[in-house]
């Protein structure tokens, strides 16, 4: 009797631990898990959107949006470019593109509302994280900057060994 009563007692301690480790994601209060922050597949923006035309080569559209996420055999008129981002504590972000293509040329694009490429940035950027930093210079910060000193190129040396030879005499 006390055989069988062992392991059920022992199973039922153990299962009230593991409810009780379920229930919260910390540990005896105090520690909790470091979760990572989840990136997968292609940020596509407003901008990289702007610049895709009718018409366009697989490559061009390759060269503006990346390599598309799924490409698939049974599809091959089509490309999707799907993006996640899971953070926690935030709420999981899910957008999908997808161009299709009419043999080589593109003929359409289905795109939610994109974020533009500013937007993007400080959509992910936490509080108490770095600010965004600024991407462009104005003219008159631009005017403020000192010119580069021009270098003079140092002379050239020869190259190798230099040698004398007799000249060459015919016979």
């Amino acid at each position: 009797m006390h055989r069988s009563l062992v392991p059920l007692l022992g199973a039922v301690l153990l299962g009230g631990c593991a409810s009780s480790m379920q229930s919260t994601d910390d540990f005896l209060g105090v520690i909790t898990p470091y979760r990572i922050d989840i990136v997968q597949g292609n940020v596509v923006t407003k901008e990289q959107l702007a610049l895709l035309r009718p018409g366009m080569s697989r490559s061009q559209v390759r060269d503006i949006l990346g390599t598309p996420l799924i490409t698939d055999p049974f599809h091959a008129e089509r490309w999707d470019y799907i993006f996640t981002i899971r953070r926690p504590g935030t709420e999981a972000q899910r957008r999908s593109v997808v161009v299709r293509f009419e043999g080589n040329a593109m003929a359409s694009v289905e795109a939610p509302e994109l974020p533009s490429e500013r937007d993007f940035v400080a959509g992910i950027t936490r509080e108490g994280e770095r600010k965004v930093p600024k991407l462009e210079l104005t003219e008159e910060e631009r005017k403020a900057l000192p010119l580069p000193q021009r270098r003079e190129a140092p002379a050239a040396e020869p190259m190798g060994a230099v040698r004398s030879y007799p000249p060459l005499e015919a016979t």
